[in-house]
């Protein structure tokens, strides 16, 4: 590269923007520095309203637009003037005998595809929102960057107008690579978009290629560990959560974070407010206190009773608004993140003394039963899945004991079924009137998970000067099958008195039978819930 390339004057600027956020800012100052601006539609008649001269690309290319303007760019004279190496001799002698003039600069953004599928748009809507010719454009001038600056986000209008500043109207072949990077990320997630949002359309569970794109939300300042480099995105999704939440308050948040606090939301998503309030307390990635109360304070302290522990330090993630009483009661431990659809402004000011405490507000819960999709990357490959949104009701339980839950003990089962979904596998979770009071996470054998979570409440009871476990008079719920009965008569020591579990063992009748001797209720969903 020369310097006389590395340096390359902009003329010509062809503007053609469906977001025209910043646009009569941007084209007053190219004009004012002698760029000749060319433009389409919309964006022509709104520069000519400021009193900005400007050429219309029909006028360039000699054909109106057309096709309720699906053909307006798509030409010879306006892809010749990107794509033109102006040092090739060839090129240029095309140029002259077409009657082409070089494009130096391109300014497009492409129409709202994303937003038109995040409003729930019909199909034929969402076919007329994909951009043709502005994709194109764009890849043709990114192509060309060693003479091109290729602009597709508004945000980019600053740093170019300070480049011409610092360079006399010039820009450098490094600030032009960069914005082809941009451009060539920015053409890949839209038709990411376009794919994926045709692939649900159409209903095809594993299509031949997967794509997947996203906007960086936050550089971060390393991943799981200091010696990893990480980054946030945002796949466009109007799904509540972490990533469209707003920050009120606290430093900036770490990977662990957000991947804490994610587990946090989903999880509390299960239990509307309509039913009350509730509170979900996370601790990596994984439940260490839920609990439904009467009020968010009492739902708080009896999810923080369950394991204060690990609490410390932990994501507390609201059903509902979070208000003062339950703020003053999560002050007085250091707690990482609070995620909830809301808080008063008594709330804030109590929790604003804590200047590390990272406080999100997300405008309302995540639904548990849309599915998304989840991705993992293993080497060579990823696997795609869609997210677990299985869902029981009363209807689809079998009570397969001579015992049947009472009342009380199925409301608790219910409760537990929907923690143990967000558990990590070998997942068993203790529940006793509304509460979680035993969790075991993430274990190789399904029994150890039961002693953990047992032992688990045998300490939290001594800390609380309780008599007995919390786990005497409880339920428990395990994410799969027992394979053998010694799980489930761990659980039946620790004081549980029914069970809700899949099913689907060889060993089914061992257990049901061993749950009968030791008169315990138990129920079978035939759905499971891995997590891992």
């Amino acid at each position: 590269m020369t310097e006389t390339l590395a340096l390359y004057p902009l003329r010509r600027a062809l503007i053609s923007v469906s977001d025209k956020t910043g646009l009569i800012d941007l084209a007053r100052s190219l004009a004012s520095r002698g760029v000749e601006l060319l433009s389409t539609g919309g964006s022509a008649g709104m520069l000519r309203e400021a009193g900005l001269e400007v050429t219309d690309v029909a006028d360039v290319t000699g054909f109106p637009e057309m096709m309720d303007g699906r053909v307006k760019t798509l030409h010879p004279k306006v892809h010749g003037g990107l794509l033109a190496l102006r040092d090739d001799a060839g090129h240029v002698a095309a140029m002259n005998e077409h009657d082409i003039t070089p494009i130096d600069l391109l300014i497009v953004n492409l129409y709202p595809f994303e937003e038109t599928v995040a409003k729930g748009a019909d199909y034929d809507t969402c076919i007329e929102n994909i951009d043709i010719g502005g994709p194109a454009m764009i890849r043709a001038a990114a192509k060309n960057h060693r003479f091109v600056s290729v602009v597709t986000d508004t945000e980019d209008y600053a740093a170019l107008l300070e480049e011409l500043d610092e360079h006399d109207g010039q820009t450098t072949y490094a600030f032009r690579q960069k914005l082809a990077l941009n451009a060539y990320a920015r053409t890949g997630a839209y038709d990411a978009a376009v794919s994926a949002w045709m692939t649900g359309a159409l209903g095809q569970e594993a299509p031949r290629r997967r794509v997947f794109g996203g906007t960086l939300a936050q550089t971060l300042r390393y991943g799981e560990n200091p010696h990893q480099k990480a980054g946030f995105y945002r796949d466009g999704s109007s799904r509540p959560g972490v990533a469209s939440a707003t920050q009120v308050q606290g430093k900036e948040l770490s990977y662990n974070n957000i991947n804490d606090t994610d587990a946090a939301f989903e999880l509390v998503s299960e239990f509307l407010p309509g039913n009350g309030p509730a509170c979900a307390i996370i601790k990596h990635a994984n439940p260490c206190g839920v609990a439904r109360g009467e009020t968010l304070r009492e739902a708080y302290m009896r999810a923080f009773d369950c394991d204060r522990t690990s609490a410390f330090g932990g994501i507390i993630a609201l059903n509902e608004a979070l208000n003062a009483e339950t703020a003053e009661e999560i002050a007085q431990i250091f707690t990482e993140v609070i995620i909830a659809p809301g808080a008063d402004e008594k709330a804030r000011e109590i929790l604003a003394k804590k200047k590390n405490l990272r406080l999100l507000l997300t405008d309302g819960l995540a639904d548990p039963l849309t599915a998304g999709l989840m991705v993992k990357q293993v080497s060579g490959g990823f696997l795609v899945q869609d997210k677990d949104s299985g869902h029981i009701d009363m209807d689809d339980l079998r009570v397969v004991t001579k015992r049947a839950p009472s009342d009380k003990e199925m409301a608790d089962l219910l409760f537990a079924w929907k923690v143990a979904k967000h558990v990590k596998s070998n997942a068993i979770v203790y529940v006793k009137d509304g509460a979680t009071v035993g969790v075991g996470a993430g274990q190789m054998s399904r029994v150890d998970s039961c002693r953990i979570a047992a032992r688990k409440s045998h300490d939290m009871a001594e800390a609380l000067g309780l008599a007995e476990p919390l786990t005497k008079g409880s339920v428990v719920a395990s994410d799969a099958f027992f394979p053998f009965a010694d799980g489930l008569l761990t659980a039946a020591e620790a004081g549980a008195t029914a069970v809700i579990q899949p099913g689907g063992s060889m060993r089914d009748q061992d257990v049901i039978d061993a749950a009968d001797d030791a008169g315990l209720a138990m129920v079978m969903t035939r759905m499971r819930h891995f997590r891992h």
